[in-house]
């Protein structure tokens, strides 16, 4: 059924998935080889996808500082980087010794990774039939039947959900780690995995990446000896370009992308075997100190045996064992959530100023970084798989040149903003994926607010629940906000966005009255401005003049 092939890079082949030939070791690129550094960054079908969709962490501007100091958690091996393969194309076409599987907790064929039972043959799925399934982050080994590999290790990936975050990353990284645990058992020593998840189960590419990659590097940390070669497969090009964003986080091939690495690398990044950690969970105990008791003066009167259950010791001899910074511990976990909770509660049925106003609600307790992210992830993943060209063609926002000073530019139409014919929980999405490439770095927005007074706009609600899913990459690059034509009705509404909102993002609001002083800002030819922008222009100058004296016309140019 299989039949070898020639090296791919050598000849240009990409894998299939019928899996009528076998890929060796030596034909996939090897990490730490220095020849597939540049071709890792060109080789995909779009050569503009990495960088207007996933900047690289290694060449992000402003990041080169260095590691200020800090120790490496992640420092450069090269033995283990040896291990390290990344291809794209299906497990089951390379000639490892065992090949992994994702699957449910049936191990049915229906759900198990796509073409595997195809190209293994009927009795991969008879065998899996009596293993009598298999638990989630847990791992079964079956034989590999047709394929060149010699077993299959089934795994089964979590679902995912915000309020189970650290839930789902631990068990997707004890999938990883129980299938490398597997392999060392059965005596084998190279494997090759996909991304183990599905998009049924809503888990988020990126965050995926991340649990697997930090998983396997802890492993080999402590069993390289036991295995030789580890290969990350892809069969989507935004599977491999994460992959190569983030290799060089956890595989650092040199001093430079280790010490960059230091900087780019997520605040948690787990326990010795790759697990999240969970701080509250922690117990907290301290080693008593060593204090010298002193010894009374007269020894104390012996008591009778009867009594020496109802003798009570005097609390001053307990203190003398017990540190006060043990007995005061941290507020419980559970107390600090309830009184979040009656926070957010309080906030919510008490007396709103921004909803008083008719500015809507825009109170509430603000996200964690960590929840911002988890929700920008689900929302970009959402996006993407959508069709949302009706919104596209609405032209309420799009790409427009550079500013005065090379940044990019998103133009926002509010005139084009026809909330009857729109639905905004679509338009959030559409704003998401339109913004993605843009957040990675400085980047500027102008708002034509010309006639947009003319349609009926939505409360400021909506704009504070798409902020927080932006998060704070947006906050950090944006450089300035430049409205054209404002009214006063838009200023109140901004001022309440710097009061109630966020006075970091708000605070970059620059009015602008007239074309000629946003040109100062961005030059006229790279921006596509509406027609009724000039149209504004001429009312705003007539009204002006009308206050003027008809034969004075030094005050009518004046306004121009």
């Amino acid at each position: 059924m299989y039949r070898p092939v020639a090296t791919a890079a050598a000849t240009g082949v990409v894998p299939t998935d019928n899996g009528d030939y076998v890929v060796t070791l030596d034909q996939v690129p090897r990490w730490n080889d220095a020849e597939i550094r540049s071709s890792l960054e060109y080789e995909n079908e779009d050569p503009s996808f990495s960088k207007s969709f996933l900047s690289d962490p290694l060449t992000s501007p402003g990041e080169e500082s260095g590691s200020n100091g800090l120790a490496s958690r992640f420092p450069v091996d090269h033995e283990i980087n040896s291990k390290i393969y990344l291809w794209r194309g299906q497990p089951w076409n390379l000639e490892v010794d065992a090949v992994v599987n994702s699957t449910n907790e049936s191990m049915d064929e229906v759900h198990s990774s796509q073409g595997l039972h195809a190209a293994a043959g009927p009795g991969l799925a008879e065998e899996c039939t009596t293993l009598g399934g298999c638990r989630t982050g847990m791992a079964k080994a079956t034989n590999a039947y047709d394929l060149p590999a010699r077993r299959v290790i089934h795994t089964v990936g979590p679902k995912y959900a915000v309020k189970y975050h650290t839930a789902a990353e631990n068990a997707l990284s004890h999938c990883y780690r129980s299938c490398l645990e597997l392999l060392i058992e059965n005596g084998l020593r190279s494997i090759a995995m996909g991304c183990i998840y599905t998009e049924a189960k809503n888990y988020p590419r990126e965050p995926a990446a991340h649990v697997a990659i930090r998983t396997v590097r802890r492993l080999l940390e402590k069993q390289k000896d036991k295995i030789t070669a580890v290969v990350f497969c892809t069969s989507t090009s935004s599977d491999t370009e994460i992959y190569k964003r983030l290799l060089p986080l956890y595989f650092p091939r040199d001093k430079h992308e280790e010490a960059v690495a230091i900087s780019k690398l997520p605040a948690d990044i787990g326990d010795e075997n790759g697990e999240t950690i969970i701080h509250e969970r922690k117990i907290r105990i301290k080693p008593l100190p060593k204090k010298v008791i002193p010894k009374p003066s007269q020894p104390p009167a012996e008591v009778p045996a009867s009594d020496v259950g109802l003798v009570q010791r005097n609390s001053s001899y307990l203190d003398t064992y017990l540190d006060p910074a043990f007995m005061s511990l941290m507020k419980d976990p559970d107390q600090r959530r309830q009184e979040q909770w009656e926070k957010t509660a309080q906030a919510r049925g008490g007396w709103n100023c921004a909803k008083m106003l008719g500015f809507g609600d825009i109170g509430g307790p603000p996200l964690s970084a960590a929840e911002e992210y988890s929700l920008h992830s689900r929302c970009l993943a959402k996006a993407n798989s959508l069709n949302l060209s009706e919104i596209a063609e609405m032209k309420i926002l799009y790409r427009g040149g550079v500013d005065s000073e090379g940044r990019p530019v998103m133009v926002v139409v509010g005139a084009h903003f026809l909330l009857r014919c729109l639905e905004l929980e679509r338009f959030i999405l559409y704003v998401v994926k339109e913004f993605e490439p843009l957040i990675q770095k400085p980047y500027t927005i102008v708002y034509f607010h010309s006639a947009a007074s003319l349609q009926v706009q939505p409360d400021l609600g909506w704009m504070r629940r798409l902020q927080q899913i932006l998060g704070r990459k947006h906050q950090r690059n944006l450089h300035a906000i430049y409205v054209l034509h404002p009214t006063f009705h838009l200023k109140t509404a901004i001022f309440a966005l710097q009061m109630f909102v966020d006075k970091v993002v708000w605070k970059k609001v620059v009015y602008v009255d007239r074309l000629l002083q946003l040109f100062k800002y961005v030059p006229r030819e790279q921006l596509t401005i509406p027609d009724f922008a000039f149209q504004a222009r001429y009312r705003s100058e007539r009204w002006k003049g009308s206050y003027c004296r008809p034969s004075n016309e030094i005050c009518i140019s004046s306004t121009i």
